[in-house]
């Protein structure tokens, strides 16, 4: 992968985990006798429950906006009103509505303001971009975003590097910017390790996208994997992800929520979408050294736990 292959130079990713460090839990990779020949990437362990504070962590810091605009399932939504929180920037959070209301009860809790829209994915992005234009904040997509993927990428440095013999790395793919990630951070480092994106079976839309030659769009889909939901391919992502991930499998929600149940036998309570990877890599069960990104944990039951935003305040 060269600079002029994607608008994203591999370098990025690096130049996002020094931003970012102050704001990120380096998150362990771990070792459960339930999963032999895996290791496990412990996002459900990061600030705000998953993987996208990362991503939020980058943009907002390399922007620097006082009032910022995201679309959002969920998780990325939490991310940005955690680092609004902490940076004092507002928070505004558009989400679809099928996404999951306990979650936006948490976005709410830490002080972001949420709009519910119909529709879909691409629907809610729509008029996130349009409110953003319209109010003058800065948006921050949940993926399709040079400094988001950057971030992301973020996960697949420390995994490359603490476990560098690797030979396969499952990722889930939801917007796509956790696996364009991890695929720069693999260009980066130079490393030859396998590259596998998991998509929810009926949300095929990178596998599709890849073996057409160019975007297509899904329609709206219901998956016990929230997160994971996406219908049309980034335009950022998609020329990073054809020229470097090997194989685009899917899941049905049966093997998602096998997965998941596996992994809190284990110790790590995951939610259905940062189950996905391992449900990928069980379907694959691929010989050999791998690592399986456990991209959140934000769980009904984990969700209950975050105070409202005025509880620091004693207002």
């Amino acid at each position: 992968m060269t600079a002029a292959d994607t608008r994203i130079a591999p370098a990025a990713v690096q130049a996002a985990a020094d931003r970012i460090a102050p704001h990120v839990r380096h998150t362990p990779l771990l070792r459960r006798d339930a999963l032999p020949g895996l290791l496990v990437k412990a996002e459900h362990l990061q600030h705000s429950g998953s993987f996208k504070l990362r991503g939020a962590a980058n943009a907002m810091l390399a922007l620097g906006a006082d009032e910022v605009v995201a679309g959002s399932s969920g998780n990325h939504g939490i991310a940005v009103a955690t680092l609004g929180r902490a940076l004092g920037v507002g928070v505004t959070v558009v989400m679809a509505a099928g996404a999951a209301e306990a979650k936006e009860a948490a976005i709410r809790a830490l002080g972001g303001r949420v709009v519910r829209v119909p529709g879909g994915v691409t629907d809610r992005d729509r008029y996130a971009k349009d409110l953003a234009a319209h109010t003058g904040a800065s948006l921050v997509p949940s993926s399709d975003h040079e400094l988001v993927v950057a971030g992301q990428g973020t996960v697949g440095l420390e995994v490359l590097r603490e476990a560098p013999g690797l030979d396969t790395i499952f990722v889930p793919v939801g917007g796509g910017g956790l696996l364009a990630g991890v695929c720069l951070a693999a260009a980066h480092l130079r490393s030859a390790v396998r590259i596998i994106g998991v998509e929810p079976d009926r949300a095929r839309r990178y596998a599709r996208s890849v073996a057409a030659g160019r975007p297509v769009e899904v329609p709206p889909v219901d998956s016990v994997a929230d997160g994971l939901r996406g219908q049309r391919p980034g335009e950022v992502i998609l020329p990073v992800v054809r020229h470097r991930v090997d194989e685009l499998i899917g899941v049905d929600d049966r093997a998602v929520l096998r997965a998941m149940a596996l992994l809190h036998r284990a110790g790590i309570p995951a939610e259905p979408s940062g189950a996905a990877a391992l449900a990928g890599a069980l379907r694959l069960g691929l010989p050999g050294r791998g690592a399986v990104v456990v991209s959140g944990g934000n769980t009904a039951a984990a969700l209950g736990a975050v105070r409202p935003a005025h509880a620091d305040t004693g207002r």
